[in-house]
């Protein structure tokens, strides 16, 4: 029986891209393919300006689960008072599709979720995922070329919009990377939306807002 490593569980708001304010549990799987999760090992990682702790099962929530405890789990945190709403949960990470399979996303359909998921693109994304959220990286394989919005981090120095813009995605986003740089990064996205009106611009609002 397959066990599912999540470094947390929570319910907040979507803070990112198309589906910004939206209710969801968001579901942290553990691990990355793109980086171990060490600052020893940033500086060589594919992906060096991640801004997210998926090291362990230590978070809120955490844990290792069966499908059926993980949607479980997942339900728990959804308002019992919701009767409009459908849930959603929101499948990240590190990596999502390192763990996400089909008998998961089977499972959370039967609890009635909605399913999400942001990959970073170099695995297959299994059937039956409802919203498909791409980030790529500079100088890795992109096996996923389409879905429902590809967030590109920027600026990324090897890694173009230009480059990106021909994949079948309904969505375009810039999401200026966080940290030193940001109000640089956020001036650059800003004024290459305006230059190329077929992306839009991301911002982290639940960093603004103070939530998860």
């Amino acid at each position: 029986m397959s066990r599912y490593a999540v470094k947390e569980i929570v319910y907040t708001l979507q803070g990112e891209g198309a589906r910004t304010g939206r209710a969801a549990v968001f579901c942290r799987f553990a691990g990355c393919n793109l980086w171990s999760g060490q600052e020893a090992d940033r500086e060589s990682a594919a992906c060096g300006f991640c801004d997210t702790n998926f090291v362990g099962t230590d978070g809120i929530g955490g844990g290792l689960f069966t499908a059926a405890e993980l949607v479980s789990a997942l339900a728990s945190t959804w308002p019992a008072a919701s009767s409009r709403a459908r849930r959603y949960v929101v499948f990240t990470g590190g990596e999502p599709l390192l763990q996400l399979d089909r008998a998961l996303v089977a499972a959370c359909h039967e609890a009635s979720f909605e399913v999400a998921v942001e990959t970073n693109g170099t695995l297959p994304v299994p059937p039956g995922v409802d919203w498909l959220t791409v980030s790529p990286k500079a100088g890795t394989p992109l096996v996923i070329t389409a879905g429902d919005e590809l967030k590109l981090a920027f600026p990324q120095a090897a890694l173009s919009p230009a480059a990106l813009g021909g994949l079948a995605f309904a969505h375009f986003f810039l999401q200026p990377i966080a940290g030193s740089e940001l109000v640089a990064n956020t001036r650059a996205a800003l004024a290459y939306c305006l230059a190329h009106p077929e992306w839009r611009l991301s911002l982290q609002t639940h960093k603004f807002l103070g939530i998860p």
